[in-house]
């Protein structure tokens, strides 16, 4: 019978066996194997750790690049805001300017709408001081003061109450004169000279044709030649001779020349006249008139109807009194023109 080969054990081997049956050496190998499993573990929650470190620096990057873009979309739309901004402020600038220009501009408006008011009133008033001053005429004065006043009743300026009071007045003081109207009579003056050249002399008359009878040229047709003529004969006859009723002496004989010398002398009677009645002169201008009419009595024919009216136009103004004084218009220009300087004053002042 065979027996089984036995393993040859050496003397390492059994060293190793009786090392491992001493407890020190299982206890060393026991607290390695601790110590490796604990690293292990400890090297996976090491990798663990840095994966989630990894996994949280790729958020954190993400989420900082996230950031990045918004915080430049942010600084973007700032950017725009601020752009925006700058153009509205811009705008409000402009705004703001033109709102100082059109202020400006509104005063100055407001200025020269009231200087130019004031100037017309004042030409308005002048106007009126000539009318009395040179013509007399009332009538045109009387219309270009209520034409200022109505100019400065609708500008509603409480500062232009004291001259609108003062023209008021004028204009009151104006409708209560009596006396006649100044221009009017000055035209009937320049009618009756215009007139004087056309009017007939006295000496020039000629003695009215008598009116045939009304039977007179009825005549018969069978009277003869002789008949005929005779008639017209004695009716020539008759013609020759003429007795006239005078009721005034004998009219002035004039040669041509002293004709136009008369005529002459007439116009310039009437023009001073009208002089005198401009300078509001009754005694020199009644006295014109007067010689006037004289003249026109004395060596003009009463009986020719241009005659007749320039008799009647010089009798209606004999009859008329203009020896009446007219009001003047110096304070209420006055006050117009302190008026108009302390206006320029203040705009001179305010710029």
């Amino acid at each position: 019978m065979e027996t089984a080969p036995q393993t040859e054990i050496t003397p390492e081997t059994s060293g190793w066996r009786a090392a491992l049956r001493r407890p020190a050496v299982r206890v060393g190998l026991v607290a390695l194997v601790i110590i490796v499993a604990q690293w292990v573990d400890t090297r996976m929650q090491v990798a663990s750790l840095q994966q989630e470190l990894a996994r949280r620096l790729a958020d954190s990057e993400s989420m900082a690049r996230e950031g990045r873009g918004q915080t430049r979309q942010m600084q973007e739309s700032l950017a725009a805001q601020l752009a925006k901004i700058s153009v509205l402020e811009a705008r409000l600038a402009e705004t703001q300017s033109q709102a100082v220009a059109l202020e400006a501009m509104y005063h100055e408006l407001s200025s020269s709408r009231d200087e130019r008011l004031l100037a017309e009133v004042e030409q308005a008033v002048v106007i009126a001081m000539q009318q009395l001053q040179f013509s007399g005429n009332v009538e045109a004065a009387l219309i270009a003061l209520q034409g200022a006043e109505g100019r400065l009743a609708r500008s509603l300026q409480p500062q232009f109450l004291p001259v609108r009071k003062l023209i008021a007045r004028d204009i009151e003081r104006l409708k209560g004169i009596p006396g006649a109207n100044i221009s009017g009579l000055s035209l009937k003056i320049e009618s009756v000279v215009t007139a004087v050249d056309g009017l007939p002399l006295a000496y020039e008359q000629r003695p009215k044709p008598v009116a045939p009878k009304a039977g007179a040229d009825a005549r018969p047709v069978n009277l003869d030649f002789w008949r005929e003529l005779g008639a017209e004969l004695w009716r020539e006859l008759r013609q020759l001779v003429r007795i006239e009723r005078i009721d005034h002496g004998d009219p002035a004989l004039l040669a041509p020349q002293q004709s136009y010398f008369l005529r002459e002398n007439l116009k310039l009677r009437l023009l001073n006249a009208r002089l005198a009645l401009l300078q509001r002169d009754g005694r020199v201008y009644r006295e014109e008139i007067r010689q006037a009419r004289e003249q026109l009595d004395r060596y003009f024919d009463g009986r020719a109807k241009p005659v007749q009216a320039a008799q009647s136009t010089l009798a209606t103004l004999a009859g008329t009194d203009v020896s009446f004084d007219l009001p003047g218009l110096a304070e209420s220009l006055t006050v117009l023109r302190n008026l108009k300087l302390a206006r320029e004053r203040r705009v001179a002042t305010a710029k």
